[in-house]
């Protein structure tokens, strides 16, 4: 089971009902944060999302509306007695960044880890996700990210006894565990079906159309994608500054089939989203208009 919570859904300054862009996922009681504007603290607190689980927090890029609100996160943390080391994922330029705006935040009860973004795709295993960064077109270097949890093959009782495996074995084969023994060695294919499907959320924001979003984001569950525009008159200024229009993250959608599409990072001149939802669905009929604290739980397939 996958939960997650858009945090918040503003591009470029914060509005009175509409906190800058960010999102946060949980699974097995650990959670990871990708970007963190300002607003996202307060966010989380009337969400009821707790600061202590957050192992990972991820940055598409360094603009202010997606980082500003990190000093205050680490604070959070620190405040909650955390002592867990925290890893932070982004661009190249991450160490010095992050460097900059911890002048306010300078004693932390705990370890900041980094890992600077440095390829066009890199894959990470972190806090039981495997993420995919993949760089996108913005006018600063920007990653979309794919998130996904794995799922394993089923456990199967029958081949385990026939291959006479010890009971005291079942259970760290079934985690993917290997085993040596003294006459032999005890692998996890040899008890467990073929790799179920697993849980995929994609999530990009603050670029212009690429190829690379529709084939990160295929079969996604959940495809997050910015709609920093709706009105054609203002496909100039989507083009000009490398955003994307709320049409265009519909096409991407019918090229990537996700269950679904939310849309997030509204400009501030858009007021209401709500009116192009219509045109959207039309596009693809699976779309939806993000918002602050709008969350969703996803579940494995049944067997």
């Amino acid at each position: 089971m996958l939960d997650l919570c858009l945090l918040g859904t503003g591009g470029m300054m914060p509005l009175p009902n509409r906190y800058l862009t960010s999102l946060i996922l949980r699974c097995n009681g650990k959670s990871i944060l990708i970007d963190c504007g300002e607003g996202t603290q307060i966010s989380m607190r009337e969400n009821s999302w707790n600061f202590k689980p957050i192992e990972v927090i991820c940055f598409t890029h360094y603009h202010g509306d997606h980082i500003s609100g990190l000093p205050g996160i680490l604070l959070a943390m620190a405040n909650a007695d955390r002592t867990e080391p925290l890893t932070l994922v982004g661009p190249r330029g991450l160490s010095r960044v992050v460097g900059g705006l911890r002048v306010i935040a300078p004693e932390l009860p705990f370890e900041v880890k980094m890992i600077e973004l440095t390829e066009p795709e890199q894959v990470l295993e972190l806090a039981g996700f495997r993420i995919t960064a993949f760089r996108v077109r913005h006018n600063v270097v920007c990653y979309g990210y794919t998130m996904e949890i794995l799922r394993g093959g089923k456990f199967d009782p029958v081949r385990a006894r026939e291959q006479e495996i010890p009971l005291q074995y079942w259970n760290p084969l079934q985690k993917g565990e290997t085993i040596t023994l003294e006459d032999r060695i005890l692998t996890p294919d040899l008890v467990l079906g073929p790799a179920r499907k697993g849980l995929k959320v994609t999530y990009v924001t603050d670029t212009r159309p690429v190829a690379a979003i529709a084939e990160h984001a295929e079969a996604s569950d959940l495809l997050i994608l910015e709609g920093m525009y709706g009105d054609p008159e203002k496909k100039s200024n989507a083009k000009e500054n490398r955003h994307m229009m709320m049409q265009e993250a519909a096409q991407i959608a019918v090229q990537a089939q996700p269950g679904q599409l939310w849309l997030t990072h509204f400009s501030p001149s858009m007021a209401k989203p709500k009116q192009y939802l219509l045109e959207l669905q039309n596009i693809f009929p699976e779309t939806y208009l993000g918002k602050d604290g709008k969350s969703l739980t996803l579940d494995f397939a049944e067997e």
